[in-house]
């Protein structure tokens, strides 16, 4: 009896079966940042007595591509520069040329805390342009961006990729072997790892379960926080101090991807950042909270910028207010 789930067979990273050009995560990402755009025009249209941010009906459109173009080359220079060693350091042309050795490969690697930076810096030359405050342009998208997050896990997930650490929980998956690492037979936690799931091989090489985080992340901080974004925060934006909507989601986010992080493996040029705990040589299997990854290390950053900006928001909201009641 197998104590797993087994990737399901139909599910190709391909949208069609007779090209490998067009996957379904470069197809995640259009509907991401069309759900991130009907969120807005709703907003826009509906819930103009709630915001602060006042733009004509097709400037929407405008923003939203400010915002998706820069957040992508955002991710894009994060994911080479912060997740993929020194390789597009010596070799920069390549950060954004879709082709290797003559095929086409597209822009592989992304990174959502580089596109964040992407996303605020398209909002910031949005903002110049139609001279509306950066502020209120933040505080208005952040609500949306989080339901359209949820695409880009689902979209890893068909792409099989970024998933979890070694699991025996009878929640792990067992991903294609020719999308996973295999691993050596003769190990001791392997042996054990497969006794306990009922694999029975006498391979050299086997493949193993593990946690399907992509949608663990896509439930959790896509869903989940877009929740509260949305029913939580939308209806009071015009009364909160500025930025604060912002510093709330960089808080969520960042824990909430912080604990998920001790699920998913870390990138195996990496390895852990932080080595503090027993089997930090194995990075594919949860062993102690002491050993943190490259992801943990952004993600508590993400935590201390967004208390830090809630803490600042509120402080100058108080002395903007007391300023006016003394006048």
């Amino acid at each position: 009896m197998s104590y797993y789930i087994n990737y399901p067979k139909w599910l190709s990273p391909f949208v069609f079966p007779f090209t490998t050009i067009i996957r379904w995560y470069s197809l995640m990402y259009l509907f991401a940042f069309a759900t991130a755009f009907f969120l807005l025009r709703h907003i826009l249209k509906y819930d103009q007595s709630r915001l602060k941010l006042s733009i004509k009906d097709e400037k929407d459109v405008e923003l939203v591509l400010y915002v998706a173009v820069f957040l992508i080359i955002g991710a894009r220079l994060g994911s080479c520069l912060i997740y993929s060693g020194t390789y597009y350091y010596k070799h920069p042309l390549e950060i954004f040329f879709p082709f290797k050795n003559g095929k086409f490969v597209g822009l592989g690697g992304m990174s959502y805390h580089g596109g964040i930076f992407g996303a605020l810096l398209g909002g910031l030359i949005f903002s110049k342009v139609h001279k509306v405050r950066l502020v209120d342009v933040i505080d208005t998208l952040i609500v949306c961006i989080p339901f359209g997050y949820t695409w880009g896990r689902i979209g890893n997930f068909l792409n099989r990729e970024l998933y979890g650490r070694v699991t025996t929980s009878s929640l792990g998956m067992m991903f294609p072997p020719e999308n996973t690492e295999l691993f050596d037979s003769s190990l001791p936690w392997v042996r054990d790892v497969m006794a306990k799931v009922g694999i029975e091989s006498n391979a050299p090489f086997v493949n193993l379960p593990r946690y399907p985080s992509q949608l663990y992340e896509a439930f959790f901080e896509g869903i989940v926080i877009g929740c509260i974004m949305w029913f939580l925060i939308r209806p009071h934006l015009k009364k909160m101090p500025p930025l604060m909507p912002f510093g709330v989601y960089l808080t969520l986010h960042g824990l909430v991807r912080f604990f998920i992080e001790y699920l998913r493996e870390p990138d195996s040029n990496l390895g852990f950042i932080i080595k503090g705990g027993a089997g930090s040589d194995t990075p594919y299997l949860f062993t102690s909270i002491l050993n943190i990854s490259m992801g943990q290390i952004l993600c508590l950053i993400m935590v201390l910028s967004g208390v830090l900006i809630m803490f600042l928001s509120k402080m100058m909201y108080n002395k903007s207010r007391g300023k006016e009641c003394r006048k």
